[in-house]
């Protein structure tokens, strides 16, 4: 079966998690996108979430290696990564921690998107959001809590 590399960013804002109702999968998921040609995964999630969202978002958990020899750019490090089925295929995806930088300023794109809540941890045990975005959106919310030394 055929495998798409893809990115998601669990925007995390106010002890909120960002979830959108996505068109094609009727399905609330955090916002992101299938990685394009000649793309870093960074600039997918930058590019895909200002598409879906119109927010500005800061990637978390980059790493401090020095650029130094040949590279170029340092990435940020994925807090999750799973395969999973789509029905036609298969996603491989990587799941980043972000933080909106204009939480305010959030414009959906209506075709992609239906509409979009900011969910506590709390608030995420409602039954249309699915036990794997649930699992990986409390991994999160730790993850954020790990990075801020709490």
């Amino acid at each position: 079966m055929k495998t798409e590399l893809v990115v998601v960013g669990y925007l995390i804002h106010n002890n909120k998690v960002l979830l959108i109702h996505h068109k094609k999968s009727g399905k609330w998921l955090p916002p992101g996108g299938h990685i394009e040609k000649d793309e870093t995964p960074d600039e997918t999630l930058i590019r895909e979430i200002k598409e879906e969202t119109g927010l500005e978002i800061e990637i978390l958990n980059r790493n401090d290696v020095p650029k130094e020899d040949n590279i170029i750019e340092q990435l940020a490090v994925p807090f999750y990564v799973n395969v999973h089925n789509i029905g036609d295929h298969n996603h491989c995806c990587f799941f980043y921690l972000c933080i909106p930088k204009n939480p305010e300023d959030i414009l959906i794109n209506k075709s992609e998107v239906n509409d979009f809540k900011w969910l506590t941890a709390e608030e995420l045990k409602q039954d249309y959001v699915s036990n794997a975005i649930r699992n990986t959106a409390m991994k999160a919310f730790d993850k954020l809590k790990e990075l801020n030394g709490n």
